[in-house]
Order: structure tokens, then C-alpha cells, then sequence
């Protein structure tokens, strides 16, 4: 209810980069991408790399980033960004995008617009094809 209607998400990637996420290779078999590392953070640099990698975010915070880093991917494979409010057991939205290479890295945001405050609690992201959860990661506002 309160983020539903509210949200902008963003994926970041210049065509000669790709895509970042933590620190486990994920590989499932039969899987069309492995996603070497992932990361929550505040911000991205100029180069497409995390800043202040955290899974805490203070009061007040507008905007979050997933950063994630893939090998092995089929190119076009889509990817599925699903971000929930915990907290209140709330499923904010999916965002879908597309892998352009066989590796790399880059990132999406979960984004409140101007003058607005994620509201504070407990976040989560799950990184899906299909039905099949490729990674998930958490956080906190507040």
C-alpha cells in the first residue's frame, strides 16, 4: 500500500560494462546465467561499482542499489528483480531486464520519488528466471 503506486526502479549498465551481486558463485544446473557476486549499497560510482556496500541503511533513505556480477550467461537471458517489504509482508514490484553479455556487471534500484522516504523496516530482492531464485539478499531502513 504505501509503495505499491510509488516506486521507480532503475537498472544501470553502459553497453561496454555489465552487471555485479555477493559473494557465493551461484550455479544451478541447467542454468542459463552464474551469478558470481552480489551487493546492496547506497550508491553506484561512475565505473558501475558499488559504494558503501551495507545490508543497514539509516532513516531517511531514498534510494537502494542491488549490485550484481555474472558469468556464463546466455546473452538475452531475463532476469527478474523482486523487491518486497518484509516488514509488512508486502510484495513492492517486479522489474525484469535483460542480460547483454556473457559476463559482467551492473546493478537496479529501488528508487522512492522526490521528497519521499523508503519507509523504515526490513527489505528483501530475490534475482529469479523463471521460477527459480538465483539469489537473495536483504536489508534494512532504520
Amino acid at each position: 500500500m504505501f509503495l505499491r503506486n510509488r516506486i521507480v526502479i532503475a537498472f544501470f549498465m553502459p553497453l561496454s560494462m555489465l552487471l555485479t551481486l555477493s559473494s557465493c558463485t551461484i550455479n544451478r544446473p541447467g542454468s542459463a546465467i552464474t551469478i558470481t557476486n552480489t551487493k546492496i549499497a547506497s550508491g553506484i560510482d561512475e565505473k558501475l561499482m558499488p559504494i558503501r556496500a551495507t545490508n543497514i541503511f539509516p532513516s531517511g533513505t531514498t534510494k537502494v542499489f542491488c549490485w550484481l556480477e555474472w558469468e556464463k550467461a546466455k546473452i538475452g537471458t531475463k532476469i527478474v528483480a523482486r523487491w518486497h517489504f518484509v516488514t509488512d509482508n508486502i510484495h513492492i514490484l517486479d522489474y525484469e531486464f535483460t542480460i547483454p553479455r556473457k559476463e559482467g556487471f551492473g546493478s537496479v534500484a529501488l528508487a522512492m520519488p522526490e521528497k519521499e522516504k523508503l519507509p523504515e523496516g526490513l527489505y528483501k530482492i530475490d534475482l529469479t528466471i523463471g521460477k527459480t531464485v538465483l539469489k537473495s539478499l536483504t536489508f534494512k531502513v532504520g
